[in-house]
């Protein structure tokens, strides 16, 4: 998922930028349709942090509700989905210091079940392969819940999300290279968690001068971090290491399964309350004129949208 493009996001839709313009003229319509568009990225975002479908369907009612309440002022310094994955992280935390919910061990912010890889890949899978996906998911679901705080959210929002590694960086008030650290930490962690179920081995350490770190290499080359040079080095020595060659094929594939989480339904009691909720905010219930396209948007929007999400 792009910054600015939502998975899911209809080919020939509006932008998020075009919706927000229309939104912050008045188009209530415009603005429903961001925030539908939103809603389930929000509500996978706060399960994963929270761990639990209640406090998941507030978090994500209480970023839109907050969302339509400040787009005015909203001056764009950011991209949309910054802007609100910034305040479904705020009301993680509250949500987090008060909910009954929240686990004894501080460490953990997801649960088994209920986060990474809950469907993954193909959308009817043989019987073979459907166990292999749910082995897999459950598998992801508990390498992630074993990330420390602080590396869970970064690996949340730049490998599950696809925020930019300068979005999160904006989104968490940390460098650019504070969050590729934790990032590379991250990655390496969960890969390693997620070997067995790879039918790969853990990696060593790296032994001496003949093993580099591959995988953090290989992290940081997809962020652009290491020059040609060392690159063409890594890639000599991937091509004669079969050890280190597997190693980073795992983690490939480990990104891929991130990346291939599609945002979970909320649950229909979740829905509706959220879909309640920013209807009355925008003063729809009453009238479904009112929900009615105000510009040029229009053949993109239609009203009562929120009742098919």
């Amino acid at each position: 998922m792009g910054a600015d493009t939502p998975a899911g996001r209809a080919a020939g839709s509006p932008s998020d930028d075009e919706l927000l313009a229309a939104a912050r003229r008045g188009d209530t319509a415009a603005l429903e349709t961001l925030l539908v568009r939103y809603q389930p990225h929000l509500y996978r975002f706060g399960l994963r942090m929270c761990g639990n479908v209640d406090d998941a369907g507030d978090v994500a009612q209480e970023s839109l509700i907050s969302m339509a309440r400040s787009v005015r002022d909203f001056r764009g310094d950011s991209s949309v989905s910054s802007w609100l994955y910034t305040i479904a992280r705020r009301f993680c935390i509250k949500k987090r210091r008060r909910s009954k919910f929240a686990p004894a061990r501080e460490e953990s912010l997801d649960t088994p079940g209920t986060g990474a890889g809950q469907h993954l890949a193909d959308p009817r899978p043989n019987p073979e392969q459907a166990a292999t996906n749910r082995e897999l998911a459950t598998a992801l679901t508990h390498a992630i819940d074993a990330l420390e705080p602080s590396q869970r959210e970064v690996l949340v929002l730049r490998d599950v999300e696809g925020l930019s590694a300068l979005e999160v960086a904006r989104i968490l008030g940390l460098s650019v290279e504070a969050v590729k650290s934790r990032l590379h930490r991250a990655r390496v962690a969960v890969r390693e968690e997620l070997a067995p179920a790879l039918g790969r081995p853990v990696i060593a350490p790296p032994r001496g001068a003949l093993c580099p770190d591959v995988m953090t290499l290989f992290s940081q080359h997809l962020e652009g971090e290491i020059d040609p040079s060392v690159c063409a080095t890594m890639e000599a020595h991937l091509a004669q290491c079969h050890h280190c060659r597997a190693a980073c094929e795992s983690l490939k594939r480990t990104l891929a399964l991130c990346r291939a989480t599609p945002a979970p339904d909320l649950p229909v009691f979740a829905r509706e309350s959220v879909r309640d909720a920013i209807r009355v905010f925008l003063g729809a219930a009453a009238s479904v004129a009112f929900l009615q396209p105000r510009d040029s948007l229009g053949s993109y929007v239609h009203a009562g949208s929120l009742g098919r999400v």
